[in-house]
C-alpha cells in the first residue's frame, strides 16, 4: 500500500478542496437528471424479466430451466443496481418518486428491503472503511482488518487464516443473507419506514415466486432453478460491491479526515468504462459516487476525469485497476488479515489519517 501525503487537518482547506471539485462538476451539468437514460435502463430490464418468465413458461419442466434461472438472476442484480441508484436520489428530482421506484424495483423485485439497506448503506457512505462507523467491514464470518480476536480450534484457524480464498465462494449465499436480513429487519423494526408495504412485497417475492416455481416444475428442477437463480445474483451483487472498499486502508474511530479525502482513499474504481459502468451498475466508478451519490450512473463517467485530475493535483492516491486486480487485492488482503490474526500491522496511509 502506498503511503500519501498527509492530508490538511485544517477545515477551510478540506472544506474548499471538495468545494472546488462540486463546482466543476456542477459546472458541466453532470448533477442534472438523466430521464431518458433511466427510462430505457428500466424499460429494458423490464422486458427481460417478462422474457424470462416467458422462456419459464414455454420450457415447462426441462433442465434447461437453469439457464432460466440464471438469466433471472442476472436482472435480479440488474434491478438492485437501480434500486440503489434510486435510493441516492439519481433518477428523479423528487424524493417520494425516487423512494417509491427503490421500493418497487429493489423490495418488490429484488427481495431486499429498503429501510434495512438505508439505514445500513447510510452509515458506510458516511465513514467508508472506518471502524466501528462502517457496518460493511463489522466482523463476522470473514474479517476485513486485522484488530481481531485469535481464532479458536484448528478448523477455525484454518479457515481463518484462507479467508480470502473462501471469500468469493461464500458469496453464493449473499442473496441468502439478504433476504434473510430484509425479513428480519421488517419483522423487528417497529419504526421502520412503509413497515407494512415493504413486508407484503417481501412475502410476495419471497413466498409467491418459489411457490410458482415448486407449483409449474417437478420438486427437483425446481429446487435446481431456485439455487441456481440465488447462487448467481449472491456471486454477481457480492463481487460487483466487494471490489470497490476491501482492501484499500482502513481507519480507527477516532480519525480525523476531511470528506473528500475520507471518500477518494477508501475506495477503488475498476477501469473498464461503459462495459465495466454496464456489468456494476455503476459501481466501477466508485470514487465519484462516494463523492456525490446523488450524481445520475451515467454521468459518473464524465466526472472521473475531473476528480483524477485534481487528486494528482494534491498528491492523493486515486486508485483504479482491472476487475481482476480489484478480486486479487481483495482475496490477498483478506488473507493477510486471516494470517496477522490479533497482531497490529501499521498501514502508512491509515496511519496519516490519525
Amino acid at each position: 500500500m502506498t503511503a500519501t501525503r498527509t492530508p490538511e487537518r485544517a477545515t477551510g482547506r478540506a472544506t474548499s478542496d471538495y468545494s472546488t471539485v462540486l463546482k466543476a462538476v456542477q459546472a458541466h451539468g453532470l448533477m442534472h437528471r438523466r430521464y431518458g437514460f433511466y427510462v430505457t435502463k428500466i424499460s429494458a430490464l423490464l422486458v427481460a424479466l417478462a422474457g424470462g418468465w416467458v422462456g419459464f413458461a414455454f420450457l415447462g419442466a426441462h433442465w434447461a430451466q437453469l439457464a432460466v434461472a440464471g438469466g433471472l438472476a442476472v436482472v435480479f442484480t440488474q434491478l438492485l443496481f437501480l434500486s440503489h441508484d434510486a435510493a441516492h436520489r439519481q433518477i428523479f428530482r423528487s424524493g417520494r418518486a425516487n423512494e417509491w421506484t427503490a421500493l418497487a424495483l429493489g423490495t418488490g423485485l429484488g427481495g431486499v428491503s429498503l429501510g434495512w439497506w438505508n439505514s445500513k448503506h447510510t452509515r458506510h457512505h458516511q465513514a467508508p472503511n472506518q471502524i466501528g462507523k462502517d457496518p460493511d467491514i463489522t466482523p463476522s464470518v470473514v474479517h476485513f482488518y486485522r484488530e481481531m480476536q485469535p481464532a479458536r480450534g484448528v478448523v477455525a484457524t484454518a479457515l481463518r487464516d484462507r479467508q480470502g480464498w473462501w471469500f468469493f465462494p461464500l458469496l453464493i449465499v449473499e442473496a441468502v443473507h439478504l433476504h434473510a436480513q430484509s425479513v428480519h429487519a421488517v419483522v423487528t423494526r417497529r419504526g421502520m419506514k412503509h413497515r407494512g408495504i415493504e413486508g407484503a412485497l417481501l412475502a410476495v417475492r419471497l413466498v409467491a415466486y418459489p411457490a410458482v416455481l415448486f407449483v409449474f416444475l417437478p420438486w427437483g428442477i425446481a429446487a435446481a432453478f431456485l439455487g441456481v437463480q440465488l447462487a448467481t445474483t449472491g456471486l454477481y451483487l457480492g463481487s460487483a460491491f466487494s471490489a470497490s472498499h476491501i482492501g484499500m486502508p482502513t481507519v480507527p474511530r477516532d480519525s480525523k479526515i476531511d470528506f473528500l479525502r475520507r471518500q477518494v482513499l477508501m475506495s477503488r474504481n475498476v477501469a473498464g468504462g461503459r462495459v465495466a459502468s454496464l456489468a456494476m451498475g455503476g459501481l466501477n466508478y466508485q470514487i465519484e459516487h462516494h463523492l456525490f451519490p446523488a450524481m445520475p450512473r451515467p454521468n459518473l463517467r464524465r466526472a472521473r476525469p475531473i476528480v483524477q485530475a485534481f487528486c494528482t493535483a494534491r498528491d492523493i492516491q486515486y486508485q483504479e485497476v482491472p476487475i481482476h486486480r480489484a478480486w486479487v487485492a481483495v482475496a490477498r488482503h483478506l488473507n493477510r488479515v486471516g494470517l496477522s490474526a490479533a497482531t497490529a500491522v501499521s498501514c502508512p496511509t491509515a496511519a496519516s489519517l490519525r
